[in-house]
């Protein structure tokens, strides 16, 4: 499949290169408005890809998307992340005003996967802007937070990320829900296999590991002023179950009808994602505490889309 990537800076480039190691593009465009800087890393990428089977890796613009099956998104303002992904969302929607026209003019059967932060809300006004279906865009939403939620369960009980089944809800952003009630690990509920290890799980304990999922990608990005393989890892994932039809659950960002009465909003919930895109969502059974949660950062998002949807009038 042919992949075309918007934005060829860390996330950008680090995706091209984790798509082409994997063998999953055949073909990968990354288009810039820093014509060198794209060159220069789809050269490198292009080298790497050489040591496997190799896929073709080049600098082009907007009409060398044609064909492409996947467009992702990457670019942004380069506006400095602060406490909040949602400042950022003036500079990039005007941003998506420029570009997503011409997404649709040369590649109008493609999905569009978004990582431009605020996600949610920036997922919402591609689709305004796109008119594509809902199914072909795609915010990479908590798949992200999700595997951190895991990754984090991973080191505490000592066991795969692989045997934890547990998913970041809502916004990705500061009222995302992480949500203990639906956990699993090995197929038990999280709580009975804590007690079997003795290490139960306590109230000031969730709600550290909780604040952590949501504050660790501000300490990656102050420690080392950007993030990029974790996202990057993300957005190959979701590729993958595209390019794979592998009807794989993935906590994405899509826009819904109605979530916990809140109506026509873009957050994440499990969705299945193959071939057409993402479909199918569901919301889990989650108890009082976490419906209301829910509910909270739909309310967040809501509002946040209708500031958002302001701006292109």
């Amino acid at each position: 499949m042919k992949v075309g990537i918007i934005g060829a800076g860390f996330v950008g480039s680090t995706t091209a290169y984790t798509l082409a190691v994997k063998n999953l593009a055949g073909e990968i465009v990354l288009v810039d408005i820093n014509k060198d800087k794209a060159e220069a890393e789809s050269l490198d990428v292009l080298h790497a890809a050489a040591f496997n089977a190799g896929c073709k890796v080049y600098q082009g613009g907007y009409p060398d998307l044609k064909g492409a099956g996947i467009v992702i998104i990457t670019v942004d303002s380069h506006k400095a992340l602060t406490d909040s992904r949602m400042a950022l969302l003036e500079s990039n929607t005007k941003i998506m005003q420029s570009i997503i026209p011409q997404i649709v003019e040369n590649a109008p059967e493609s999905i569009i996967l978004i990582a431009t932060n605020p996600v949610d809300v920036i997922t919402k006004i591609v689709l305004d802007i796109s008119h594509f279906p809902r199914e072909r865009v795609i915010g990479s939403g908590t798949v992200l937070d999700t595997a951190r939620f895991r990754s984090m369960l991973s080191e505490y009980f000592n066991v795969s990320p692989r045997s934890i089944h547990a998913y970041v809800m809502g916004e990705h952003g500061s009222s995302s829900l992480v949500s203990w009630s639906t956990a699993t690990i090995g197929g038990s509920d999280i709580k009975e296999y804590a007690a079997r290890l003795k290490r139960p799980l306590n109230e000031d304990f969730k709600k550290q590991t909780a604040q952590d999922v949501i504050d660790v990608g501000f300490k990656i990005y102050h420690g080392k002023k950007a993030t990029y393989y974790g996202i990057a890892s993300s957005l190959v994932s979701i590729c993958e179950a595209i390019i794979k039809d592998e009807q794989r659950d993935l906590t994405v960002s899509t826009l819904h009808s109605e979530v916990a009465g809140v109506k026509d909003v873009c957050l994440s919930l499990p969705t299945i994602v193959d071939h057409l895109g993402a479909h199918d969502a569901a919301v889990p059974s989650l108890n009082n505490e976490e419906m209301s949660a829910l509910r909270h950062s739909a309310e967040v998002l809501k509002q946040a889309s209708s500031e958002a949807e302001s701006l292109l009038k």
